[in-house]
């Protein structure tokens, strides 16, 4: 495998080079990593789609700039879902090498606009909650629905960028430079200034985070000594602090399934990663799905107004089959049938 490795010029884009970056060498790695990929996988899309449809079918919810940016994390995590494990499971499970380079680069872009998209909607998130804390008098004036909706769409513009600049010319082919281990045609100046973007967004999501608890904790420690003023605005802050506490949760989780990969992106740039190094980053990477796939569960169990939607939903879909049971031919066979006892 040594042998195919070129990083530093160009001749890896000539002839059937894909297969240098097949890692998994047993069927029972293949088959592994298949299994992971079509659990997460499945289940993540179910469930980001469970969301999607409980904030955009009540319109209390989606009016909310809030429920806007998770809609958007869940949009970005649908999408990573499915590009990552039609292309990963096809190139390391039944090792397909037949599609170009530009083919190769569109599918990276997909799963790197994805992800970035998704970290971008948690700093948007994390900003919302800090201004729905900070400033809850001036909140509705400063978050407004165009404003949301707005801020979501030059956040996937920019992330489409970012993501597309391999494709669009910044790759190790067209610049005759060091590739990266991990990716074909990936240039490393490249990888280290999307590690560099995407450090700068989790440094972001920390520090709004941050600023989110330290004045959640102030508002705990006002609604404790003013218990006798308004119930309505001391309910609201508790609200607030309740989604406060559950994006934290979402961000430890985002950390821990992200801290590998980019941990071995950042040692690939620095030194050489052996056999064994890219298989881990191989079945690290299935680590992204399973963040997709507890987002959704920490949502259903920390969001009041998520989990009631949800309740009415599934009341509404059990009162649906029993319809079936409680109607007049339904009661009259049951009927007859007593007679007949």
């Amino acid at each position: 495998m040594d042998s195919c490795r070129i990083p530093a010029n160009a001749s890896k884009c000539s002839g059937n080079t894909m297969e240098c970056f097949m890692v998994l060498s047993t069927q029972a790695q293949k088959i592994s990593i298949g299994i992971l990929c079509g659990l997460f996988g499945t289940m993540c899309v179910f469930e980001n789609s469970l969301v999607l449809y409980l904030i955009f079918s009540s319109p209390g919810i989606r009016k909310k700039p809030s429920y806007l940016f998770i809609g958007s994390l869940a949009l970005a995590d649908i999408l990573a879902s499915i590009i990552f494990v039609c292309s990963f499971v096809n190139f390391h499970v039944f090792n397909e090498a037949g599609f170009s380079k530009e083919v190769f680069l569109l599918q990276l872009g997909g799963v790197n606009t994805s992800f970035s998209a998704s970290l971008s909607s948690l700093l948007l998130t994390a900003l919302d909650r800090y201004l729905s804390i900070s400033r809850p008098s001036e909140y509705k004036l400063l978050m407004t629905r165009k404003r949301a909706w707005t801020a979501l769409a030059v956040l996937w513009l920019t992330c489409a960028i970012i993501a597309g600049l391999p494709l669009l010319g910044w790759n190790c082919c067209t610049l005759d430079s060091a590739c990266s281990e991990l990716f074909p045609f990936v240039d490393d100046n490249y990888l280290v200034g999307w590690i560099c973007f995407v450090v700068v967004l989790l440094g972001c999501i920390v520090c709004a985070y941050a600023h989110v608890l330290w004045r959640a904790r102030q508002h705990v420690a006002y609604m404790e000594k003013h218990q006798a003023q308004a119930e309505r605005q001391t309910s609201r802050m508790r609200m607030d602090v309740m989604l406060a506490k559950t994006l934290a949760m979402v961000l430890a989780v985002l950390m821990l399934c992200w801290s590998p990969v980019l941990v071995l992106m950042i040692y690939s740039i620095f030194g050489r990663l052996s056999d064994r190094l890219r298989k881990v980053f191989a079945f690290c990477s299935t680590l992204c799905l399973l963040n997709s796939m507890v987002n959704p569960i920490i949502y259903a169990l920390r969001s009041k107004e998520l989990f009631s939607s949800l309740r009415r939903v599934l009341s509404h879909f059990r009162r649906q089959l029993k319809a079936p049971e409680e109607s007049p031919e339904a009661e009259s066979t049951h009927k007859s049938s007593v007679i007949e006892t």
